[in-house]
């Protein structure tokens, strides 16, 4: 059991703070707001707060009222919230766009090799056979949320494919950390860093799956999964920061310490329920509110990250700005922690 340490009722008032910014945000319907929103329905389930409902609900139905995007791997991210506004207010058109989202992404999305879905950002043929971490939370992750509430064996399989061929892609074997993307045309890892929002990506959504997942032991592939983030988990620790976070690369003691990856990474592992991480947990929770403001900002979180060419890439992208996914991440580790003794973890696997 994990041994959790800290003050919630200033969890809670930073919560509210993260949320409340959030939703001033300007953001439109693309991956920052998937993130964001998906930050702000965690927060709803754990505390049945009708007004962040309400919050969430009016934005929506005003972007869904302006019209709807071409469906792109990152702009599926949105159907987080859309399963979490279907299974509160039962309006079909929620449904409906999850489903067309579900139709995109197993019928007309770009896939390679063993159909894993290649990483798009537009209607372009962005990244040409490259697989990139992000794609776990902004499509295999959502696609497993419908596979389970439909109880659909065909969406699950798929979306536990694309764990499985993003793992064999993105993890090192050697070390248990992820790089930031794959080139199948070239088979390498381009600029071959551990970027650390790409090991949060996969931290979280791989810490997903066995909470969400009814007999996740009966599925061959999460064998996969839980294996991967054991192995992750068990490096990763070894390169938190003194201030409780990890780098934008993470082993580069010159990298600046960045938020969204620390608070996706730190939620991760307090998903997976191991008691010898708390120390790194409890680190991890004070870390990342030491990093928000009074207004409610989630900050030194960093722009929107390509695969870089080189180290300095990565060390330069700019942290000064407000972020959808720093605010999202954010809220997914605090909702975790709040929620912490709310479910049951298989420490087996």
């Amino acid at each position: 059991m994990l041994k959790l340490e800290f003050d919630r009722k200033e969890v809670e008032e930073a919560v509210d703070r993260i949320v409340r910014k959030t939703m001033k945000m300007d953001m439109v319907w693309d991956w920052p707001c998937g993130v964001a929103y998906y930050g702000i329905c965690e927060v709803y389930d754990l505390t049945k707060n009708e007004e962040y409902l309400k919050l969430l609900k009016d934005r929506v139905d005003e972007l869904i009222e302006l019209g709807l995007p071409t469906w792109t791997v990152n702009t599926c991210s949105m159907g987080h919230c859309l399963i979490t506004l279907y299974e509160a207010t039962k309006d079909q058109k929620y449904m409906d766009i999850i489903d067309s989202k579900v139709e995109y992404l197993r019928t007309k999305a770009l896939r390679f090799g063993d159909n894993v879905l290649q990483h798009t950002v537009s209607a372009n043929n962005d990244f040409p056979e490259q697989a990139w971490a992000d794609t776990l939370f902004m499509a295999a992750f959502f696609l497993l949320r419908v596979g389970v509430m439909k109880d659909d064996k065909d969406i699950i399989d798929d979306a536990l494919n694309q764990y499985y061929w993003h793992i064999k892609y993105l993890q090192d074997p050697e070390t248990g950390l992820w790089y930031h993307g794959y080139n199948n045309i070239n088979k390498d890892h381009m600029s071959g860093f551990y970027w650390g929002r790409a090991n949060a990506w996969a931290t979280y959504t791989m810490s997903q799956v066995g909470r969400r997942l009814p007999e996740c032991y009966l599925y061959p592939k999460y064998m996969d999964v839980a294996g991967s983030l054991g192995e992750q988990l068990s490096t990763i620790k070894t390169l938190q920061t003194e201030n409780g976070l990890w780098r934008t690369i993470l082993d580069d003691e010159e990298s600046y310490e960045e938020v969204s990856a620390s608070a996706g990474i730190a939620a991760g592992m307090l998903t997976r329920g191991n008691p010898l991480h708390s120390k790194y947990i409890n680190k991890a929770i004070r870390g990342v509110l030491d990093n928000v403001n009074s207004d409610g900002k989630v900050m030194n979180v960093s722009g929107g990250t390509a695969v870089m060419k080189d180290r300095d890439g990565y060390r330069n992208i700019s942290r000064d700005w407000i972020q959808g996914w720093g605010q999202g991440l954010a809220l997914a580790l605090f909702a975790g922690a709040l929620g912490a003794d709310q479910f049951v973890r298989d420490g087996a696997l």
